[in-house]
């Protein structure tokens, strides 16, 4: 789906490059041409020169084809403008701000626009709120850094290793449930029909692992 984002800073970029590598249309809004060298030089989507809040420039990106929309540039009231400016004029369903003052973030999800506070799993987060209706986490360490969450695997994942499913998300099988029971894999273990996987993975990825569990394996894996 088209998905604008408003901000190439650390969290924008990170966000932008994950929604494309999972296969999504991107453009990221920045007024500074200098930060979308933060993309990853394997960035397919678009990069818009201009302010976020401005009609004209959303328009550029694409906005009116939107599905959803991401504000996440590093001042409160330029997430807050755009987001209701994506939300309110052109109907964007899926709208998130990043909003660095908790006070007025639980004033901004009164009016029906999800925040997300700076915390050390905000891109999963973001993520969470524009692609998926439910939590993507299970569990995560004190420190916010790993988390663990079950995946919904694609059919075509069943008959291949444990170790594809791990290259392919970068993370890793902590266990899983077969017929009932827990299992620690192994390199030798394949996923069959039933099982219900629970990944480890660094905070950041989670929500692009989740994607790409979903998605049909490559054809030849790896080794």
């Amino acid at each position: 789906m088209r998905v604008v984002v408003m901000g190439c800073g650390r969290v924008g970029a990170s966000l932008a490059d994950g929604l494309a590598r999972i296969g999504h249309d991107v453009a990221v809004i920045d007024r500074d041409s200098t930060a979308f060298h933060r993309l990853s030089p394997d960035f397919s989507g678009e990069r818009v020169l201009g302010m976020g809040f401005d009609r004209d420039v959303l328009v550029r990106a694409g906005i009116e084809s939107a599905s959803a929309f991401a504000a996440v540039s590093s001042g409160d009231n330029s997430n807050i403008i755009s987001a209701r400016v994506a939300r309110e004029t052109f109907g964007v369903q899926r709208v998130v701000a990043r909003i660095y003052d908790a006070k007025r973030a639980a004033v901004y999800e009164r009016l029906g626009i999800p925040t997300v506070a700076t915390v050390p799993w905000t891109t999963d987060r973001l993520l969470n709120v524009l692609m998926r209706d439910t939590e993507t986490t299970k569990w995560r360490d004190p420190s916010g850094n790993v988390g663990v969450t079950e995946l919904a695997l694609h059919e075509g994942w069943v008959g291949r290793r444990i170790s594809d499913l791990e290259a392919a998300t970068s993370g890793r099988v902590a266990f899983l449930i077969r017929f009932g029971g827990g299992l620690l894999p192994d390199a030798k273990t394949v996923v069959q029909s039933g099982d219900q996987v629970y990944l480890a993975a660094i905070s950041g990825h989670i929500a692009e692992a989740l994607a790409i569990a979903a998605l049909p394996p490559s054809e030849d894996p790896e080794g």
